[in-house]
């Protein structure tokens, strides 16, 4: 094992990892150097501290940091409605920061007509992640992907949460295309994170576990308003350190919504404060260039099932189907096999592939031969 000192880093820990993965690096902070990371800022995102610059007041950048609003892509994806929310704004107030936003976002190729090729271009700034079997990642055309939400849905111990434990380690590990690892934000509705379980997946793909947990950010949500505070907690986090951090997992987006809205008098207003945080989770994929990774719960539909061969309906209802970028059906097989089904993707052909659950992860089920 070799140690050593980065400008950014205080220990990177390099082990030889096993032989069908790439080499392993576990960064305390990331293996970009100092210029890489004010260049990827300078890319991905004009910070809203710069509309002091044109004359909106310091108190009025702060309402927007407070309401998780710090870029000016954040700003140009904000309602008007929203924004006259926040403490002293009014419609001049608006009208002006909008005016000024749009003008630097043309600036920048923000908020202005690009051309498809130029669309390309800037997707090459995406990474996927890969899930620990080359099966899921064959059906994923390379595993789980930035600037896109993974929704994965399945009835209990179909291995939601343990796709999710494994993607917290395999997103440290040093990736294809130059991927260089980062931090993971993990906010746990159904108290299922197990801090034990990232050891054994640590110890499959040779990393050092306690420094794979440092670079795990945890929080518990006890209700859905709590959940969507989280989240702008977490868009703050991810605007201080940019470029640190590469995936959010949320465990599950709907369990706390189900119980703090009950019975269909309260489902139109579920429903709009669930695409709230839906957008906003979107919004955040986009702007810090992240992967979101979203397990679901199910729920038993007789039409549904008749209509979409599946036994089960994934939770959420449209607004969550109409937002979710890929979802993945899961079920379970005999023993430890599972059975993952791309359900929806605007990319990735529908078809299944199996995977084991092992002490180390998500991993390929082993061949007979």
């Amino acid at each position: 094992m070799e140690m050593l000192e980065t400008p950014l880093c205080e220990t990177v820990v390099i082990n030889k990892a096993d032989d069908t993965f790439t080499e392993g690096t576990t960064l305390t902070t990331s293996s970009h150097t100092e210029g890489d990371i004010e260049e990827e800022e300078e890319v991905a995102f004009l910070d809203v501290e710069m509309l002091q610059e044109h004359g909106v007041a310091c108190e009025d950048v702060k309402q927007l940091q407070k309401a998780g609003i710090n870029t000016i892509k954040g700003v140009q994806m904000c309602t008007r409605r929203k924004l006259l929310t926040l403490k002293d704004f009014n419609d001049a107030k608006v009208t002006k920061i909008k005016d000024i936003c749009s003008k630097l976002g043309q600036m920048n190729s923000i908020s202005c007509f690009v051309t498809a090729l130029e669309v390309s271009d800037q997707r090459r700034m995406v990474f996927k992640l890969t899930t620990g079997s080359h099966n899921l990642n064959n059906i994923l055309e390379g595993g789980i992907e930035s600037m896109a939400i993974t929704e994965v849905f399945g009835e209990a111990r179909t291995g939601k949460t343990q796709i999710a434990h494994t993607l917290c380690v395999t997103a440290q590990v040093p990736g294809e295309n130059g991927y260089p690892g980062g931090k993971v934000v993990y906010i746990d509705t159904e108290h299922t994170f197990r801090p034990e379980r990232i050891k054994p997946i640590s110890d499959r793909f040779q990393l050092d576990s306690t420094a794979v947990l440092e670079n795990i950010l945890y929080a518990r949500a006890y209700n859905s308003e709590h959940q969507y505070e989280l989240l702008n907690s977490v868009s703050q986090k991810f605007h201080e350190e940019p470029g640190i951090f590469k995936l959010l997992i949320i465990d599950s987006i709907m369990s706390l919504f189900r119980v703090d809205f009950v019975g269909a008098g309260e489902m139109s207003e579920r429903q709009m404060k669930l695409g709230l945080m839906i957008f906003f989770s979107q919004k955040i994929s986009e702007e810090y260039n992240v992967a979101v990774f979203l397990t679901n719960q199910i729920t038993t539909d007789l039409n549904f099932s008749l209509l979409n061969d599946l036994k089960v309906k994934p939770v959420g209802g449209n607004i969550l189907a109409h937002s979710s970028t890929t979802r993945l059906a899961l079920k379970k097989g005999k023993a430890n096999l599972r059975i993952a089904r791309v359900y929806d993707s605007p990319n990735l052909e529908e078809c299944e592939t199996e995977f084991v659950i092992t002490n180390g992860g998500i991993a390929d089920p082993k061949s007979e031969d």
